[in-house]
């Protein structure tokens, strides 16, 4: 993970420090799915002010995720900006919202602050394209490459109690 050590920077209030960084990114895994950052060392933009007393942390980065299609397993990517402020008094208490929970002992954790801020854009599901159809449930192949129908068939004699369970409600 990539750190910055807060005391070398020697921030006058006003004063706003701008920082690139290579930050190496872990696999997401989402969905039991694994997706790659790709590239693997992001590029990222950092801003760092002093104001009164407390500091101010910007991130900016944009990423590049791939790995397989939530719905059809084919190759999927997924491509988003992320940006997160976080704000840090070293006075506050403890369990205070105006302490950053990245800054531990005057060291800013930017790998795992750019990794939540990558989270927290990333679509609910990471599809190859918007209207993927998916895999058939009944035999398992890929709808969009050959779109079908199976003919209704009887359904399995165990779910009957369950059928039965469905009519009384």
């Amino acid at each position: 993970m990539t750190k910055i050590d807060l005391r070398r920077l020697h921030l006058r209030p006003g004063e706003v420090r701008p920082e690139r960084l290579d930050v190496e990114l872990e696999p997401f895994v989402l969905g039991g799915q694994r997706y790659e950052p790709a590239p693997a060392l992001l590029p990222v933009d950092l801003r760092i002010s002093q104001a009164s007393g407390a500091t101010v942390f910007e991130v900016q980065v944009q990423v590049r995720l791939t790995g397989p299609c939530m719905r059809c397993l084919a190759f999927a990517e997924v491509e988003r900006p992320a940006s997160a402020r976080e704000f840090h008094d070293p006075d506050a208490p403890q369990a205070d919202e105006l302490r950053s929970d990245y800054v531990t002992d005057d060291h800013l954790d930017v790998g795992a602050w750019v990794r939540d801020a990558i989270a927290l854009e990333l679509p609910e599901q990471i599809l190859c394209r918007s209207d993927c159809a998916g895999l058939c449930p009944v035999c398992g192949k890929d709808l969009n490459v050959e779109p079908h129908e199976h003919i209704d068939r009887e359904p399995d004699p165990r779910w009957a109690a369950l059928g039965e369970l469905r009519d009384q409600l």
